[in-house]
């Protein structure tokens, strides 16, 4: 029998006994995690949050902030390349907390800077979906160099620690007087 004919008929067996596929299962999984990270549907997203903002208040802290704009990009920036790096690399060198993490300055050096950072945490994203994406890509498997994480675990981490500094950021949008509700 065919590898195509074994696979239709695993399939209608998984469906005639009214379970689900365990592959459709997977894909869809994989689908909503490469999605909670890229997505708006709820709230605001990155590209929304981080455009327009005047370059002159991305290093000011607003009142009732501990952040400015510039700090809570730049951190999640770092902590998304880290988290991806940990998934990825069997190399991987942790960083010093919190301050390898955090910028030493609120502002970012200029304009080109922020541009970059926002242009390298768009990159990490857009890795870590692909990542999540791969069917190759074991996310149950119990990363080599870790201490029990997987990829799964990882996702969720990074979809969980980017909407929290991004609902900070618009809360900072939000003292500062440039955000409208989009």
């Amino acid at each position: 029998m065919s590898k195509g004919k074994k696979s239709a008929k695993k399939a209608a067996k998984h469906k005639a006994s009214g379970k689900k596929n365990p592959a459709a299962g997977e894909k869809q999984l994989r689908e909503h995690l490469a999605k909670v990270l890229t997505w708006g549907e709820a709230h605001a997203d990155w590209k929304q949050a981080l455009a327009g903002l005047d370059p002159a208040q991305r290093g000011v802290r607003p009142a009732g902030s501990p952040y400015s704009a510039g700090e809570l990009l730049e951190h999640a920036r770092i902590a998304q390349e880290d988290i991806v790096d940990f998934a990825t690399n069997s190399r991987y060198v942790e960083r010093e907390w919190p301050a390898a993490y955090w910028p030493k300055s609120p502002a970012p050096p200029d304009g080109a800077a922020w541009d970059n950072s926002v242009a390298e945490f768009a990159k990490d994203t857009q890795a870590a979906v692909k990542l999540i994406e791969d069917p190759h890509t074991d996310l149950f498997a119990k990363i080599k160099h870790g201490t029990g994480q997987t990829i799964l675990r990882q996702a969720l981490l990074l979809a969980d620690h980017n909407a929290y500094h991004l609902g900070q950021l618009v809360l900072v949008r939000r003292l500062l007087g440039a955000w409208e509700k989009k």
